[in-house]
């Protein structure tokens, strides 16, 4: 038995799919199933039953997992303690985010972080802010950077120094794409895309629009941002979603924003870790580009430079 193969056994259990966990650890769909075949046949015991698509764990799989996941997290814990006696200069840093922060902000950041602590090896793990939460309390990643606090238990939340908004999106056509605002009772008429329910952003937009009393109808949920956008290219209603994750759409006026007026969608970026773990000197000093970074001002409101519709 090797912590490879008790890896994967997480990696499948948590993904439900061999396909899935093969992607989520860059390796070959057949080097996998060799990898938990070849541990079956060590402990002559069926880990997993296949039921077409979907794959779950036997009672021999549930159990070898609460033992995987405590040898992992332990492992996990003193790579983190040597990593702090390296200082900077070696060590590996396992960001978790959720879709929008991971996607379209974490990355040039990483970027900035890598060439500034080349030694620090850094994974950055992506789905949406109830995984991301799952994750940090099985001790999986090192620090979850999420669009909103969703978060309960063990974990110990700060603010970022970014700011978000969530623009309301429509396709060039729509009878509100040349507008800077609708008023919120118009929101009752038009079909609303929403996404998965564990999105951070999903939370954000459901608790600002009943906070503010305005009714609306959901049309589609869609689970991913992208989705979110191209269904709305295509007409089937209109999205909520971060500023930052339309930029290019907007520059090219493949999609116009505008906001809800006197309603604001604005959230702080969060980054949560497990405060039962010492952070990392490579965690601590990500964080510390975070609070940094570019972005952390509230955005331009209407009539002082915000440009409609390419912003």
């Amino acid at each position: 038995m090797t912590f490879r193969q008790l890896e994967i056994v997480l990696a499948v259990a948590r993904a439900k799919s061999f396909t899935r966990a093969a992607e989520s650890l860059h390796v070959s769909q057949s080097t996998l199933s060799q990898h938990v075949l070849e541990l079956e046949r060590e402990l002559d015991a069926r880990l997993f039953d296949r039921l077409g698509r979907t794959v779950t764990l036997t009672e021999a799989g549930r159990l070898l997992e609460e033992h995987a996941t405590r040898l992992v997290a332990t492992l996990a814990s003193a790579r983190r303690t040597l990593d702090g006696l390296k200082g900077l200069e070696r060590g590996s840093l396992v960001i978790g985010a959720s879709t929008t922060p991971g996607i379209y902000v974490l990355p040039s950041i990483v970027a900035a972080f890598k060439r500034r602590y080349p030694g620090i090896d850094v994974s950055l793990h992506i789905a949406n802010s109830q995984v991301i939460e799952e994750r940090i309390r099985a001790d999986e990643v090192d620090l979850g950077v999420v669009g909103g606090h969703l978060l309960q238990g063990r974990e110990r939340c700060v603010a970022a120094g970014l700011v978000d908004e969530l623009l309301l999106i429509v396709p060039p056509r729509h009878a509100w794409a040349k507008r800077r605002e609708v008023a919120p009772h118009e929101l009752a008429s038009a079909p609303l895309l929403l996404r998965e329910h564990g999105s951070a952003t999903r939370m954000v937009t459901e608790r600002t629009l009943r906070r503010a009393g305005v009714k609306f109808t959901t049309a589609m949920e869609l689970d991913h941002t992208e989705a979110i956008k191209q269904a709305v290219m295509a007409g089937l209603g209109v999205a909520l979603v971060s500023r930052y994750a339309v930029r290019g759409e907007l520059a090219t006026r493949r999609l116009c924003g505008l906001r809800v007026k006197g309603v604001p969608f604005f959230r702080h970026f969060h980054v949560v870790h497990n405060e039962a773990r010492t952070l990392t000197a490579s965690g601590r000093a990500f964080m510390d580009m975070l609070e940094r970074s570019p972005g952390g001002s509230r955005p331009a409101t209407p009539g002082s430079g915000w440009n409609h519709p390419a912003m």
